[in-house]
């Protein structure tokens, strides 16, 4: 079994021109199983691979659009050609709106965008026929339903810019929001408020990689149950406030 990353690199480069024999000693598969990956490809297009643009220039604004994929976005063929890239933005966050439309066109000025209204939410649509190159995560049926792994490159952008993509999954499938709680203090009931972040997703992938950036960020984080990971700790919830805050 091969991975996806593997598949997308034996496959770009029989496109440039090389033979199945370099390719296969170059990447270390068969040339049966390249020859195979020609006839057939999932869930990659073949018309993705043809001259991806590599790996984005703003890698900031891609760890942020893919928290948002992930949590709230798709890809999907267009009937007539290329690929739509579709992220759900609730229409009480214009502020996350913006920044959505914003990221993703950092992430590929030239695509066509478009803002489609829905009931109680907004599609920000992109059409481009790279983005099953930039967000190989895509595939048939729900996320949760299948395995998300992010590739090589993805990490790295990851590992530059880890509050970028949690503030992507925030955005998307998160909020920060205020708790309370009374205590009798020398004999009279107050309310004390105090903070918190949830973030809530049916995919375990999605959720390890969303706990895994927090614990190399030092913010502490407990399950609220299976899908929801809570955020409450004094110092987590400050450091949370300084590098993603409220959606607005």
């Amino acid at each position: 079994m091969y991975d996806l990353e593997t598949r997308r690199q034996a496959l770009a480069l029989v496109e440039q021109g090389r033979s199945l024999n370099a390719v296969s000693k170059q990447t270390g598969v068969s040339r049966a199983t390249i020859r195979q990956w020609q006839i057939r490809i999932e869930p990659l297009p073949r018309v993705a691979l043809r001259s991806c643009p590599g790996v984005p220039a703003d890698s900031a604004s891609y760890a942020y659009l893919l928290g948002l994929y992930l949590g709230d976005g798709c890809v999907s063929p267009h009937p007539h050609g290329g690929f739509y890239l579709r992220i759900a933005c609730a229409d009480s966050w214009p502020g996350l709106i913006e920044l959505c439309r914003a990221a993703v066109t950092a992430v590929r000025p030239e695509a066509a965008l478009s803002v489609l209204k829905k009931e109680g939410c907004v599609m920000v649509s992109s059409h481009d026929r790279h983005w099953p190159c930039l967000f190989p995560q895509h595939g048939p049926g729900k996320k949760h339903e299948r395995t998300i792994e992010l590739t090589t490159w993805q990490q790295e952008i990851v590992a530059d810019h880890p509050w970028e993509l949690i503030r992507g999954f925030i955005h998307s499938d998160g909020c920060r929001t205020i708790n309370w709680t009374t205590r009798v203090v020398a004999g009279e009931k107050k309310r004390y408020e105090y903070p918190r972040y949830f973030f809530t997703n049916m995919s375990a992938d999605i959720m390890r990689l969303y706990t895994d950036t927090l614990d190399r960020l030092g913010v502490a984080w407990r399950r609220s149950n299976a899908r929801t990971v809570s955020v409450a700790k004094r110092a987590s919830v400050a450091l949370m406030d300084a590098h993603v805050g409220p959606k607005y």
